[in-house]
């Protein structure tokens, strides 16, 4: 058997390559999907089969784009009308060479939600491993809110019955192979580890050990943003995205063509670490680092307005490329040439991020002057503030400007600094002439031993 885990950064996805005597199937590919091609043709296989374990919500689907290069069937579960591929249902049966796959319906995450099990019958008919898609994660189990507040009883109910009645019961040796990793938005709170197990989730998943009422009350009770581009994608995967057939060929800008197409409402992104951008970076544009970019381009950029990349020195555009194609940025246009130092080097006008250090904000954190900005994310923030902070989560700041005073000097803190940089370029863009960002943010606070509020 040829098993192989392909991890798509920033995002936390996880797709999965299977095959066994000359046969393979893939499970949730990314729409870049040259790597399942590489893999296959490694171990000479052909790709037979491709999975949808669900209507992924927090990335673009790559089966359609999969399917034309090597002419496989698309299967996704029944009861949602997908425009594309074929509906599975409980029972159905899918045979890779000694390998056998059966579907199991596990709704809850969302109602056309499956998971595949997989056999290796050469060895034994025992259940040896299952695609469990965003029904059951490492350490958690998938967000039931994406139906609106109506319906998250509901699917909160079927979420413990899929996992309870038909995962569990395969037996503590399988292995879970989970749609998302640790940092993924499907989940609350998903555990950094690379393998697990039913049995070992049974020990160690606190959602495991609860009643139907305490696993419903728990879901319930979960407090998870909703990005914005959650509704195109899941829009674009039920109908299927355009074809790309190749990554697209961005453009080589000049310094004259990034000022024109600024001044006709481009979006330009700065991709440098918080630190470049805070020393010195082209005026009104918006810092997103590079890394974090599949977590908040979906907050912050449209699919209408062409995408201008600026990197340190051109050499991460095929990363960032690969990143917003992913997330269904087809309007990605181009980048500045030779990236930033390009247009310091032609004197051109620059602005700065000022950037504080943990100390000097807690020599200034009661001045009235200063108004003190957390934009984590509240589960962050209930685990404690620094005083005087006001919370903003950054993906509501844009909307939120109200709140945040334009007569004072704004200092904004995340867990690390990188978010913080991020909200510091939304306010410079708003107006705001005078904000500070704190290195090393939260992360650093505790470690200077400086005192926070518990709430």
């Amino acid at each position: 058997m040829i098993f192989e885990t392909v991890k798509s950064a920033g995002i936390a996805h996880k797709s999965y390559f299977i095959g066994s005597k000359g046969y393979a199937a893939v499970i949730d590919p990314r729409r870049d999907c040259d790597v399942y091609l590489e893999i296959a043709e490694r171990n000479n296989l052909k790709i037979k089969c491709i999975f949808e374990t669900h209507r992924n919500e927090d990335y673009t689907i790559g089966s359609i784009e999969l399917r034309e290069i090597v002419n496989a069937e698309v299967y996704h579960g029944s009861p949602l009308d997908f425009t594309y591929g074929n509906p599975v249902y409980e029972g159905d049966k899918f045979q890779l060479g000694s390998i056998e796959l059966e579907i199991i319906d596990t709704p809850g995450h969302t109602d056309e939600s499956i998971s595949i099990t997989v056999k290796d019958t050469d060895i034994s008919e025992d259940v040896y491993l299952i695609f469990a898609g965003d029904a059951l994660f490492a350490g958690e189990t998938g967000r039931i809110d994406l139906y609106g507040e109506s319906e998250k009883k509901r699917l909160a109910e079927e979420l413990y019955n899929s996992i309870f009645h038909k995962i569990l019961p395969l037996g503590d040796h399988v292995i879970i192979c989970p749609a998302h990793g640790a940092g993924s938005v499907c989940g609350a709170d998903i555990r950094e580890q690379e393998l697990t197990t039913i049995g070992y989730e049974k020990k160690n998943n606190p959602l495991l050990s609860y009643s139907q009422d305490e696993f419903v009350e728990s879901k319930l009770n979960e407090q998870l943003y909703y990005p914005p581009y959650f509704d195109k994608m899941i829009d674009i995967n039920l109908k299927g995205p355009d074809l790309i057939c190749r990554l697209p060929e961005l453009k080589v800008l000049k310094i004259n063509e990034v000022k024109q197409l600024n001044e006709s409402g481009a979006q330009i992104i700065d991709v440098r670490n918080p630190t470049s951008y805070g020393g010195a970076h082209i005026p009104q544009i918006l810092s997103i680092w590079k890394d974090g970019l599949p977590a908040y381009a979906g907050w912050m950029l449209n699919y209408q307005d062409p995408i201008i990349i600026v990197d340190e020195d051109g050499k991460s555009i095929d990363e960032v490329r690969r990143y917003l194609v992913r997330l269904g940025y087809d309007n990605i246009y181009g980048y500045l040439g030779v990236g930033f130092s390009n247009w310091y080097m032609h004197a051109e006008h620059i602005e700065k991020l000022k950037l504080w250090s943990v100390q000097e904000l807690r020599e200034k954190q009661f001045d009235e002057s200063l108004f003190l900005l957390d934009v984590r994310k509240i589960i962050d923030w209930e685990t404690g503030y620094i005083k005087t902070a006001h919370h903003i989560y950054l993906g509501y700041l844009e909307e939120n400007l109200d709140r945040v005073p334009l007569n004072k000097k704004v200092v904004v803190y995340c867990d690390s600094g990188y978010k913080s940089t991020i909200a510091g370029s939304i306010l410079l863009r708003n107006g705001y002439e005078d904000v500070v960002t704190v290195l090393g943010s939260m992360n650093a606070w505790r470690k200077a031993g400086y005192p926070e509020v518990k709430p």
